[in-house]
């Protein structure tokens, strides 16, 4: 960031920005953003390309003498914990600063009952609830924010295209499922007389994945209700089970308790909560019949939003420029994509109008070591927001 002529600093949720005011200091700002952190066994690409992109393009402008001259402040933010793989709640940078985590996250543990504050005490963050609060940014302060990111699906790849316009991002919940049984001995207690959590785990997982394949088979839709068809839930509904434990873990004990996540996501609102309510009530009647205690916690909760039309439009514009720079040739209509992934865009589009560009990913893996993005499509990345920024301001 430095190199690209910005000021920097790093915050007090471990947010890293670097910044260039322009002519009008006092204008609002344009915030181009993405992630650092990323899941376990992972791929280098999902969150960092954007950082780099942005980061990229304002230095271009700073070689060809044009970065001081920029129309409103531009500030570029690399956010911590995107992820939510060590708290179990997504977007801890990028909603602190929108003013969405409410300073009891401060007290979320990990598996190890380190709490969002010890941690941040211990990499020298003052980690107090008035440093927390004080990182929101004031909404009258910011005219948009943009984000570049990996499509991490096969769309873009399908279509022959590198570069493709987000119109909008599915809501998503995590759920935390403990369930609690009978711990006994593998071999003397009788299967009649078990209270097997894991045996009750796995009744419940199976069910999530029928919901979620037929949701038609669970939710009665009249015809009447506004919200949402069970078609178009089909159709963008999506289940999984990341993650499960148990306790004491051992091959010949049967388990006392065990702990699994749920991630649903879905583009309709009502309808992923309508899902979340029959689930449930069906969950807690099968662990009533394996006489085993169950309890659902919401551990993240993010609504679906829809990203600004302007800044598509104007994002559409610079993608379809960034490939006439490229090959000379005049493109193909830039796709235009919904987001079955939840990104950083969705934490800010509470204090700003916000846009997408999704870039080819090989095979559409992600979350892997096998992610993959081409350097063309990189060059294409950067070569847009370098657009935008041209264009625009």
């Amino acid at each position: 960031m430095e190199d690209a002529g910005l000021r920097t600093w790093v915050d007090q949720i471990g947010n890293v920005h670097g910044r260039v005011e322009g002519i009008n200091a006092t204008a609002k700002a344009l915030i181009i953003g993405s992630h650092l952190d990323t899941v376990i066994d992972a791929g280098m690409f999902d969150g960092s390309l954007g950082i780099v992109c942005a980061v990229s393009a304002l230095k271009v402008l700073k070689i060809n003498g044009k970065l001081e001259n920029v129309t409103r402040p531009i500030e570029v933010i690399a956010f911590s914990d995107e992820e939510g793989v060590r708290f179990q709640t997504a977007f801890l940078g990028s909603a602190a600063l929108a003013g969405t985590l409410p300073a009891s996250a401060l007290q979320i543990s990990d598996k190890s009952d380190v709490t969002v504050q010890d941690a941040l005490k211990e990499n020298s963050f003052e980690g107090t609830e008035e440093s927390f609060l004080q990182l929101k940014y004031d909404q009258r302060s910011v005219w948009g924010y943009i984000e570049v990111h990996i499509e991490q699906g096969p769309v873009l790849e399908s279509l022959g295209f590198p570069l493709g316009v987000v119109k909008g991002i599915a809501g998503q919940t995590r759920l935390k499922v403990t369930l609690s049984g009978a711990q006994g001995h593998a071999g003397t207690v009788p299967m009649a007389m078990r209270k097997d959590p894991m045996t009750a785990a796995a009744e419940l997982i199976l069910l999530l994945e029928s919901f979620c394949k037929h949701p038609e088979n669970f939710i009665f839709y009249d015809g009447q209700c506004k919200g949402f068809s069970v078609e178009s839930l089909s159709q963008s509904l999506v289940c999984t089970v990341g993650e499960i434990y148990s306790w004491p873990g051992a091959s010949n004990v049967i388990p006392g308790q065990v702990t699994f996540t749920i991630d649903i996501r879905a583009m309709d609102d009502m309808a992923r909560e309508a899902i979340i309510f029959e689930l449930s009530k069906q969950m807690y009647q099968a662990c009533d019949r394996r006489s085993v205690s169950c309890v659902i916690e919401r551990k993240h909760n993010a609504e679906a939003v829809m990203c600004d039309d302007e800044l598509s439009s104007q994002l559409k514009s610079a993608s379809y420029s960034a490939m006439m720079r490229m090959t000379g040739e005049i493109p193909d209509e830039v796709p235009v994509l919904m987001s079955g992934a939840g990104h950083d865009a969705m934490a800010m589009s509470h204090i700003s109008k916000v846009g997408m560009l999704f870039v080819r990913c090989r095979g559409g893996i992600s979350h892997s070591p096998e992610e993959h993005v081409s350097d063309d499509d990189v060059w294409a990345a950067g070569l847009a927001i370098l657009s935008f920024l041209e264009t625009n301001l």
